[in-house]
């Protein structure tokens, strides 16, 4: 059944739901409410103020106090949840808040839902808390169930966003956003956690075929012939040990100049990664489904860009295949020469990422595409550096770098600078090759950020390891364990103020 989502201008009191959702905050030992929340309170003669005053609530981030209004409200209940420190509240505090109420409010029955802003701060405006609102709900609402024949309970078919009749039309442009970016990250999501008996290389070909057809995208998937022909060598040498063949995924949105050549995003695609023969231990192996992270980020931002129609043109480069050990997989020692000309020696068949970027970014380079942004599981590393906080961006280009920190930042999503000084390079120096594979365990990160370096030409490129934050294996404020869709929020507001400082 679809979500239906629309706004409505009737007063709280008013709007008949099973759950209204309302925020406060902690202030100074006691609750800061939003203009909503206190016309319920005065209706209810100050209740959430009492039971705030008993200690039953005090408006932390994800707190959740749920009163009945015995017919003195429309809603059958309010579910007042809290935002944090008053001083600290902004749109991520917002988005967990309401990830959280509605997760809430899903799990204990309720199938239409109310959400009501109007929490005043300085730090964002009212359209802003809107979207950050709806985007919280239709993420925290995600699960994945496609493979559990039994029912789970119910699911919330309506959403109802409350706003003025004044600002209605920018109320409907903020909600249009947080649709396209929620489900631009939800559909990266289910990608993510599909088993990889299903999506094999050849089915997310499909599945981006298919999504670019909905949206209004170009889409070109190269088959093994068309690889070949084009000399990627490093897609080809990863995918020679399985039966499943490689593929690369060519989506084009074209919003900005026929002249302008627009942007690149790149995508790491390993749908399986058993790590070659360079086997990888047992344990925790079941998790290198989502190795292909960085392509279902991509594909996510390119479906939710298309929804939105900046002013800019943008291609998304997938190479996907699968990693497997077999009489005829790659080893080491080998040397591979990759899509530009250079040439690679094999180390070690765990560091294959690097080898199928290395072909995409040759393949972005000589399409003059600039600025070039590629996301990748890449590195355990970095995992080591950031845990699953923030993600890892190694540029070229400070000014790209501050750039991508700073969407991520309005996204909900936290980047962190890495170097990528000349000196790297020489962990990565072959005797018998242009590179090797990989530098040894030593900035081990950094070394395989050097390595994809060497395909981008003179484009702007970052380079953005998602290891750490393209899963989790714990329910956190919006989000259950599985894949998180990190990178697509940040890359389409990137791709908008790209458009914007073009128009300049």
């Amino acid at each position: 059944m679809a979500l239906d989502i629309k706004l409505t201008t009737q007063a709280v009191k008013d709007i008949a739901c099973d759950a209204l959702i309302v925020g406060a905050a902690r202030k100074n030992g006691g609750v800061e409410l939003s203009a909503p929340a206190a016309t319920i309170d005065n209706t209810l003669a100050g209740l959430i103020v009492e039971r705030a005053t008993a200690g039953e609530f005090k408006g932390n981030s994800g707190e959740i106090l749920t009163i009945h209004p015995q017919g003195k409200l429309t809603a059958k209940r309010v579910i007042v949840v809290g935002l944090g420190a008053q001083e600290k509240v902004d749109t991520q505090s917002v988005r967990r808040a309401t990830a959280v109420a509605a997760r809430h409010a899903q799990k204990t029955g309720a199938q239409t839902i109310a959400i009501a802003g109007g929490f005043s701060s300085t730090k964002f405006q009212a359209v802003e808390e809107a979207q950050a609102a709806i985007e919280g709900v239709l993420l925290g609402i995600y699960n994945f169930r496609a493979y559990q024949s039994k029912e789970n309970g119910t699911s919330i078919s309506q959403v109802l966003l409350v706003s003025s009749k004044e600002q209605k039309a920018e109320f409907e442009q903020a909600l249009h956003r947080a649709q396209a970016l929620a489900e631009g990250t939800n559909f990266a999501r289910s990608l993510i956690n599909e088993p990889p008996n299903v999506l094999t290389p050849s089915e997310l070909a499909n599945r981006a075929s298919s999504m670019a057809k909905e949206v209004g995208l170009e889409c070109e998937i190269f088959d093994k012939d068309k690889i070949q022909e084009l000399g990627m060598g490093g897609l080809l040498a990863v995918s020679k040990g399985s039966v499943n063949p490689p593929h690369f995924i060519v989506l084009r949105y074209r919003g900005g100049a026929s002249a302008d050549k627009g942007m690149a995003l790149v995508g790491k695609g390993i749908t399986f990664d058993t790590g070659g023969i360079s086997l990888k231990p047992g344990a925790g192996m079941d998790e290198m489904k989502g190795d292909m992270g960085g392509a279902a980020a991509v594909l996510g931002a390119m479906q939710a860009i298309a929804q939105i129609k900046p002013a800019i043109n943008v291609t998304a480069l997938v190479p996907t295949c699968d990693n497997m050990p077999s009489g005829s997989a790659y080893v080491p020692g080998d040397i591979v020469r990759i899509m530009n000309g250079k040439t690679i020696e094999i180390v070690n068949t765990d560091a294959e990422g690097r080898m199928i970027l290395a072909d995409a970014l040759s393949f972005a380079s000589r399409e003059g595409l600039s600025p070039i942004l590629d996301l990748a599981t890449l590195t355990g590393a970095m995992v080591v550096a950031l845990g699953h906080t923030m993600t890892g961006v190694f540029s070229n280009d400070e000014q790209l770098t501050q750039d991508i920190i700073s969407a991520g930042r309005v996204a909900g999503e936290k980047y962190w600078p890495m170097p990528i000084d000349e000196e790297y390079g020489e962990y990565i120096r072959s005797e018998i090759a242009d590179i090797k594979q990989t530098g040894g365990r030593e900035a081990g990160s950094i070394t395989a950020a050097k390595i994809l370096e060497n395909f981008v030409g003179n484009a702007s490129w970052a380079h953005l390891d998602i290891a750490g934050t393209s899963y989790v294996d714990s329910v956190k404020a919006y989000q259950e364990k599985g894949g998180t869709g990190v990178g697509v929020r940040t890359l389409t507001e990137l791709a908008q103020r790209l458009a914007q400082s073009t128009k300049k």
